[in-house]
């Protein structure tokens, strides 16, 4: 008995154990709950509340307003028009070949758009709406509202989208906005932040640089969704911010003109204010329609483009890049009478060729133009004289002299595309090619041949400097006001300081030194000597430019022929004698032609180059002629819309 009752009361130990333990561990359990349920409604109220808000509700970016681009006269060349869209919301698509099918009957959607749309869906992130069409016709928007009841997650929009000038004259310059790409996305920041559907990008040109800025800030809706997406119902809708708009200096109106004359033939057409650096034209030839690449460019449009010889997607005017043949002779009469290698009065005789170290040298003129003085050598461009000027000059000094009026560094370092060219010395030899300099390169160079290289721009640059009496101007592309006071007040006190009615002392207190026009001479009078030699190359008999003059003094303006060669030229070709427009069309030199106008108070410099359009003379300076008398007869318009800087210059 003793035993049973020891056995019950161990027992009774071992449930009373066990229950308590039961019973803690339930209590323990339970007040975790409490501490649980605690610390989830009261401690992460906030973040379950957000979280739980986010599932029922969706955003998505609305691609913004593009910035305008305008010219001089408030012309707009790169607006924004309204255009119809079909957006899509796939989680909203019970059948996607179903949907496809009823949209092929109604609209342009065929077997490459359907690849296109699906390639698109892959990448697309969850919850984004995808751009089906961004140029649906007013007919195909109208069918589709009409058939919306039967097109289950589809939605047509008005929206809007890049719209340019029909003529396209201005299309390398401004450019052109396509869909954003990978590579894009990878080099910008900011696009990665507001990307949105149908947000579009710029490309080349202004678009490009000015990209940023004009892009705007894309603008949110905010849409209540059910559990499987669907938008029930718009909460919130927040403007985006426009992008900034932009004023050119360029006239729109000369820009369409010199376009005209230009249509057929591969070249560059540059007009420069040589005080301000204001570009008023900047054409490039063949051009394109920068329509076409806002939408997607179709392939056969594409394969047009890349197929063309005359090559209509390079900007000629910035990234073309040509050997400025005998344009560059004034440059190199400049420089050597500003380090005194040669007078006005030097005599050389020209008897067609020369010959050093048993190499012959050419004039273009084959019987020679007999006994030179500089500024005949200028007025009929005689090869010969500039060779010797060259040899006595030395390469070296003439490249500082070239890359101080412009050459050989880009002009407006503003577009991507901008090529810096080539102004040859006896280092840049050394390092590019390893090999040193010889005297014979040093004589074509005086010719602009050689390893010479230069945009047309620079051509233009180089003659506004000239021109301007040889004071150094910073080009403009963008009509900024406020960085033009600064250049009216420099160039207010350079024309104040040559008036023997005003003291220096007093015109200098008012004005930074640091902020005065750069002088790019030694003695003015060199600048004038060259500038009166080119007068006399277009307006006195046997100059290389007198067919293009005009005769009425307001027209009246002064330039330089220059040709250059494509190639090598054979002693058997120079016996025959063969004319350019014998040649085939790729064998024929280049036609170049640079001037400022009007001669008498100059305030334009021009510079043009046909590529295979033969001589200066006859390829470029009869349209110089008649782009020079649209500018000035566009002067006083334009001067209606600046101030008046410079009384009646």
């Amino acid at each position: 008995m003793l035993n049973d009752s020891n056995t019950f009361q161990n027992k009774s130990k071992l449930i009373t154990r066990r229950m308590f333990m039961l019973s803690f561990a339930g209590i323990t359990i339970f007040f975790s709950l409490i501490a649980r349920l605690f610390y989830l409604q009261i401690s992460e109220n906030i973040k379950y509340r957000s979280l739980s808000e986010k599932n029922r509700l969706r955003e998505w970016k609305v691609a913004p307003q593009r910035g305008i681009i305008e010219d001089f006269f408030g012309n707009q060349i790169a607006t924004n028009t309204q255009v119809f869209q079909l957006h899509m919301m796939p989680e909203d698509v019970p059948n996607l070949e179903v949907l496809f099918f009823r949209l092929s009957k109604l609209i342009h959607f065929d077997k490459n758009s359907k690849k296109r749309l699906l390639k698109r869906l892959k990448r697309r992130r969850p919850w984004e709406p995808i751009i089906i069409s961004d140029n649906l016709t007013w007919a195909e928007f109208s069918k589709l509202n009409i058939f919306l009841h039967e097109l289950q997650g589809i939605k047509p929009i008005v929206s809007v989208a890049r719209k340019y000038s029909e003529d396209g004259s201005s299309s390398h310059l401004v450019g052109y906005v396509s869909d954003i790409s990978v590579r894009d996305l990878e080099n910008s920041e900011l696009l990665r932040e507001i990307n949105s559907p149908g947000l579009k990008t710029g490309k080349i040109g202004l678009e490009k640089s000015l990209n940023e800025s004009m892009i705007g800030r894309p603008g949110l809706q905010r849409f209540e969704v059910n559990a499987y997406g669907k938008r029930i119902k718009e909460l919130k809708f927040v403007q985006g911010i426009i992008g900034k708009s932009y004023k050119i200096t360029i006239d729109q109106e000369l820009q369409k003109f010199s376009n005209e004359l230009v249509k057929d033939k591969s070249g560059s057409v540059c007009v420069m204010d040589i005080y301000t650096g204001d570009i008023v034209v900047m054409v490039s030839s063949p051009t394109f329609n920068s329509n076409k690449f806002v939408h997607g460019i179709s392939q056969s449009d594409w394969d047009d483009l890349i197929g063309n010889s005359k090559k209509p997607l390079i900007n000629k005017s910035l990234a073309g890049l040509y050997p400025p043949g005998s344009t560059i002779k004034p440059i190199v009469a400049l420089s050597a009478l500003e380090n005194d290698v040669i007078s006005p009065k030097m005599v050389v005789e020209c008897r067609g060729s020369m010959e050093l170290y048993g190499q012959k040298y050419h004039c273009w003129k084959k019987k020679g133009h007999g006994f030179m003085g500089l500024r005949n050598a200028i007025k009929q461009s005689c090869d010969i004289y500039f060779y010797e000027t060259a040899r006595r000059l030395g390469v070296d000094r003439l490249s500082i002299t070239a890359k101080n009026f412009g050459l050989g560094d880009k002009v407006l370092n503003f577009f991507e595309e901008e090529k810096a060219g080539i102004v040859p010395n006896t280092e840049w030899k050394k390092k590019n090619i390893g090999r040193g300099w010889v005297l014979g390169e040093t004589l074509i160079t005086g010719i602009g041949q050689g390893y010479f290289q230069s945009t047309p721009l620079q051509l233009c640059l180089m003659t506004a400097q000239l021109a301007n009496g040889g004071y150094k101007i910073k080009p403009r592309i963008i009509d900024d006001r406020w960085a033009l006071q600064p250049i009216i007040d420099a160039w207010r006190f350079e024309f104040l300081s040559r008036s023997k009615d005003y003291k220096l002392d007093s015109i200098e207190d008012n004005l930074d030194p640091r902020k005065r026009i750069k002088k790019l001479y030694r003695n003015s009078e060199n600048v004038k000597f060259v500038n009166e030699a080119l007068f006399g190359a277009t307006n006195e008999p046997l100059g290389t430019s007198f067919r293009s003059r005009h005769v009425k003094k307001e027209y009246i303006y002064a330039g330089k022929t220059g040709t250059s060669q494509v190639r090598s030229i054979s002693e058997e070709e120079r016996e025959l004698e063969l004319k350019n427009e014998d040649l085939p069309y790729e064998k024929r030199d280049h036609a170049l032609f640079t001037a400022f106008a009007p001669y008498k108070n100059p305030r334009y410099a021009i510079s043009i180059i046909i590529e295979h359009g033969g001589s200066g003379s006859s390829g470029a300076a009869p349209i110089a002629k008649k782009i020079i008398k649209q500018v000035i007869d566009r002067h006083k318009l334009r001067k209606k819309y600046q101030l008046d800087l410079f009384g009646e210059v």
